[in-house]
């Protein structure tokens, strides 16, 4: 179902935000999110696709106090990272690809990432990197899914 979603079909957003939004709430960091920030698309893959599934999965989202804030952006086009065969390769596919735009106030900010699917975390650490560096205090991750986990 999410990836179904991630490769066009939106209108399973309300499905992925109920699971999303339940994420939320039972996590321990619900009240001290101050800033929602979905992990950008480069603008070549935005236009392509025409959406990007972890901005309307943070629309989705509901919290009393926090904001969306698209002042995170994907300054240079990756590879896919499902193509990378290893958690290193993915790591050097995403270094420095990521920026501030404009006068962004991230300094002690509380920060809430949000992505459809965590594989090794490569992105997610990349983008949490490019937050901290801009002044946010703490960086937290919200995802759907996790790839590639074993089952006990």
């Amino acid at each position: 179902m999410i990836l179904s979603f991630k490769n066009g079909q939106t209108e399973l957003i309300s499905s992925v935000g109920y699971l999303c939004n339940s994420s939320l709430e039972g996590s321990n960091f619900y009240n001290d999110i101050e800033l929602f920030v979905p992990v950008p698309l480069h603008w070549t893959r935005r236009l392509f696709r025409g959406y990007n599934q972890s901005c309307l999965l943070a629309k989705k989202l509901k919290h009393p106090t926090a904001k969306i804030s698209t002042g995170l952006v994907r300054v240079r086009r990756t590879k896919l990272q499902p193509v990378m065969a290893s958690p290193t390769a993915r790591a050097k596919n995403v270094a420095g690809a990521f920026a501030i735009r404009g006068r962004n106030n991230f300094n002690n900010r509380k920060i809430c990432l949000v992505d459809d699917i965590k594989t090794s975390g490569a992105t997610l650490n990349e983008c949490a990197r490019t937050l901290k560096e801009a002044g946010a205090s703490k960086v937290f991750a919200l995802v759907l899914a996790v790839a590639g986990q074993k089952v006990v």
